[in-house]
């Protein structure tokens, strides 16, 4: 099932805090700590959890070698795990259908689904690009919960 509901439930109880685990080369986890949110897909319209990553980070790195991730969001003893593949859009991972205006859009809707709100989109958007953030758009292939 990959019903995204229950994890958007939980994303305004405690601003989308996730735990996100990926794939070194050598097959272990690595795991980090986010904001993620779920909101539309800009390609395909599909929902999808997404984060934003700094430039440069292992999350990235691995990523980019093997797109298997997983991220659990949670709220007090209620949790969400969502397992699929990320696609990664941002300046060091250009999209032919997310031009730069589209890329500033982006970053700031994933930020907004995960809860954080801004006073200065400008200085945001300056941040960003220095920053080479990039969109992490987590297509669901698995998505579970504890009971509710």
């Amino acid at each position: 099932m990959t019903d995204l509901a229950r994890f958007a439930e939980l994303v305004p109880l405690d601003h989308g805090l996730s735990v996100v685990v990926t794939l070194r080369a050598d097959h272990t986890p690595h795991t980090t700590v986010v904001n993620a949110g779920v909101l539309a897909h800009p390609t395909t319209g599909e929902r999808a959890v997404a984060f934003v990553a700094a430039g440069g980070t292992r999350k990235l790195a691995h990523l980019r070698t093997n797109p298997t991730i997983a991220v659990v969001v949670r709220a007090g003893w209620q949790w969400a795990a969502v397992e699929g593949r990320a696609q990664l859009i941002g300046p060091d991972d250009p999209h032919s259908q997310v031009g730069d205006e589209q890329l500033t859009l982006l970053l700031r809707d994933i930020f907004s689904a995960a809860g954080g709100t801004h006073d200065d989109w400008a200085t945001f958007d300056q941040v960003m690009r220095e920053e080479r953030r990039t969109a992490v758009l987590v297509s669901p292939t698995r998505v579970y919960s504890n009971p509710t």
